[in-house]
């Protein structure tokens, strides 16, 4: 079986709904890193201290078939398509193990 990653960079508040979105639409599980980040769009400041620049990797291991609605879940729950809130994309996997504790009778 063909295997992806998922890398959602999401601002804390939102990640618990990214995962429990993404896993409704079939992701198995999460990997969560603590990250600090910048974009086109700075943090506001103040006092030149940035504020909001605290953000959190995740990471899903998906299928290929798994790729599109996982990402549509995340995109959604992550408020995407709000400016400053997140990115994400997909890399591809060469080859993985320990998957199989993961994986579902159906997968």
């Amino acid at each position: 079986m063909a295997f992806k990653c998922i890398v959602a960079m999401v601002k804390p508040d939102l990640t618990d709904k990214v995962v429990d979105s993404a896993k409704g639409a079939g992701a198995t599980g999460a990997t969560v890193i603590d990250a600090a980040g910048t974009g086109a769009r700075e943090a506001k400041t103040f006092f030149g201290l940035s504020l909001d620049i605290r953000t959190e990797v995740v990471l899903f291991l998906v299928s290929d078939s798994g790729v599109a609605p996982v990402l549509s879940a995340i995109h959604k729950a992550g408020r995407f398509h709000e400016p400053g809130t997140g990115i994400a994309f997909v890399l591809g996997v060469e080859s993985a193990i320990g998957i199989e504790s993961q994986m579902t009778n159906e997968q």
